[in-house]
């Protein structure tokens, strides 16, 4: 028998054979379903997707003497003349061979001849975009009225050059790209139909370079066939097809995360000397890392297109990079493929990028970073508590440093408090016992801290009164009251209400004093924190 390519040979015959278009096959097959069949048909759509085999389709339907559930018999005469390429009532014409003026006219009259034995005598047009102006406009009149008898079916891949005129005529359908899975499933069936043994690698790799052509993909299936017999291996098909090798962007990614910079030159040499196409190289590339960005942001393999082993390497790769790293190598990426149109030496250029992508620091994202500097915070103050509580065990004595604090109830005399009961029951010496807990909270809220070395401080009858002269420093604190009274709690083991005042009489006085330029407490306090002062 003679051989045919598997484009042919596995070319759909009814519609539910075609693959990828579902949504077209379903509304084709209702419209004759209820007797609804338009006088002219556009499908537009990329390559190799199935335009021309569903028209072929449509047109046998139609001319059926004997419909099986709306879908072509393919065993009457009307279907085995046609399948034979001997029908007189189908006429396939290829646009971009018969775009004259002459040939449309010829078209327009024998369009009022009736089929000779089918129901239908149906054009399809391929290619319908290569027409010219002239051949358009011969079209116009005939698309608008045609005989009962006479349909017109349009092929495109560029329906944009069609004219608003001629679609405005028909039905318009569109085609998708074929799904990768899709293709992979239709291969897998092929290959274990003609008992040849591939694997899932081999198919992925040629879905992937079909782009969603499906007769692309059919194509090359024959060509590695040709190449390999009836075992295909993933790594012949990469080496007839000179394809970039997938597994050197792991070692890339494993570069990244080592920080091995020899890597990025071992990587552009084996691309320069295997004959790959640096920007081809940078595009797996983009792809690759767009890869990992999925798979980190939903924390699956579903959304990447890839074969099975490679969808277990990266999801050992969902925690490796964090969102702000990835969005950082994707940019670099593709400014880097934009600069190449224009670069001089590619492979330096390619070289400089990897290095910027393996010198890349690894950052958190803000909320990563607040959540560490959270836990450095509590650790911290565990730790003081931990230091208080130890020499409060070893000596049984509240002994704390002297720092210097200027406040009218300052008392600078070293005192010793000994244990004689519980802690919850000793009486604190308020001033010393204050500076301590200051030097505590500075490790929490610096700022608090500060401010509360303007306050004069005030322990009695288990509350302690705060007294400052500023208003806005007074305000602030008065909203830090809850949390003060926490963190006296936990420095002082016990339970101490807080209360703050405004020194009214001091408060006149400092009034006084900044009416003749003099700084507030509240700004004394930011310019000592901060290392300021003040520019006049």
């Amino acid at each position: 028998m003679e051989y045919l390519v598997t484009a042919r040979k596995w070319r759909p015959n009814r519609f539910e054979d075609v693959v990828g278009q579902e949504h077209i096959s379903v509304t084709l097959k209702n419209a004759i379903k209820n007797n609804r069949i338009a006088h002219a048909y556009i499908f537009a759509g990329p390559r190799g997707v199935g335009k021309t085999t569903t028209a072929r389709i449509l047109a046998k339907t139609l001319n059926c003497l004997n419909p099986v559930d709306f879908e072509p018999c393919n065993k009457c005469e009307m279907c085995e003349s046609f399948n034979s390429s001997q029908s007189l009532d189908i006429i396939e014409i290829d646009g971009a061979s018969n775009r004259r003026i002459e040939e449309i006219r010829t078209l327009r009259e024998s369009v009022k001849y009736a089929p000779t034995k089918g129901k239908y005598k149906v054009y399809i047009i391929d290619e319908v975009h290569m027409l010219t102006n002239e051949s358009f406009n011969a079209l116009l009149k005939t698309l608008e009225e045609p005989p009962e008898h006479t349909i017109f079916i349009f092929a495109t891949t560029d329906v944009h050059k069609v004219p608003l005129t001629i679609i405005s005529r028909c039905q318009r359908f569109d085609f998708r790209r074929i799904d990768l899975n899709q293709i992979k499933s239709l291969l897998a069936k092929i290959a274990k139909s003609e008992k040849i043994e591939i694997d899932d690698q081999s198919l992925t790799i040629i879905g992937k370079k079909a782009d969603g052509a499906l007769r692309d993909a059919e194509s090359i299936f024959d060509q590695i066939i040709s190449f390999s017999g009836n075992k295909v291996i993933a790594s012949e098909v990469s080496k007839m097809l000179n394809l970039i090798d997938e597994d050197i962007y792991f070692t890339l990614t494993d570069a990244i995360l080592e920080k091995k910079f020899v890597v990025s030159y071992e990587i552009t040499k084996a691309v320069y000397e295997n004959g790959w196409n640096f920007v081809d190289f940078l595009n797996g590339l983009l792809e690759h890392f767009r890869n990992l960005m999925t798979v980190t942001l939903t924390q699956n393999s579903e959304y990447i297109e890839t074969s099975e082993n490679y969808r277990t390497i990266y999801l050992k790769h969902k925690s490796s990079f964090s969102e702000t790293d990835l969005l950082k190598i994707l940019n670099l990426i593709s400014k880097t493929i934009q600069d190449l149109k224009f670069a001089q030496n590619t492979r330096l250029q390619v070289e400089i990028l990897l290095n910027n992508l393996i010198g890349i620091y690894k950052s958190g994202s803000i909320q990563e970073i607040i959540n560490n500097l959270e836990e450095i915070k509590k650790k911290s103050t565990d730790k003081i508590v931990n230091e208080k509580n130890v020499e409060y065990n070893e000596t049984k004595t509240f002994k704390f440093p002297e720092i210097p604090i200027k406040k009218e109830n300052t008392i600078s005399k070293e005192t010793e408090i000994k244990q004689e009961s519980e802690p919850d029951s000793v009486e604190l010496n308020l001033d010393k016992s204050w500076e301590s807990f200051l030097i505590y909270l500075k490790n929490i809220k610096p700022f608090i801290a500060q401010f509360l070395t303007t306050f004069i401080c005030d322990k009695k009858d288990g509350k302690i009164t705060l007294t400052g002269i500023d208003i806005e420093t007074v305000n602030i604190i008065k909203k830090e009251k809850e949390f003060l009274e926490d963190e006296v709690m936990n420095f002082f083991n016990e339970k101490l209400k807080i209360e703050v005042e405004i020194d009214l009489l001091n408060n006149q006085k400092s009034a006084s004093i900044l009416t003749e330029n003099e700084t507030s407490p509240l700004v004394k306090s930011i310019f000592k924190l901060l290392d300021g002062k003040e520019i006049k």
